[in-house]
């Protein structure tokens, strides 16, 4: 069992208001998950992805496979 907090981040690409979300990538090593959470809100609810899930989606958003945002 691990301590270690997440480490939240948002991407680089995240200049359009605070419509955003952040991941906490340091627990894939320790956890094999991948924390999600709304940047606006950053006392509410916290998706965990399993790390693969969630490599699946952003190979999904850079295929274009969710169509234009």
């Amino acid at each position: 069992m691990t301590t270690e907090s997440p480490r939240w981040f948002t991407s680089s690409y995240s200049g359009n208001g605070g419509q955003c979300i952040e991941v906490a990538a340091n627990l894939v090593a320790s956890l094999g998950v991948v924390p999600v959470r709304d940047s606006k809100n950053p006392s509410g609810p916290v998706l965990r992805a399993s790390a693969a899930s969630f490599a699946s989606f952003v190979a999904g958003v850079k295929s274009g496979g969710f169509g234009a945002v």
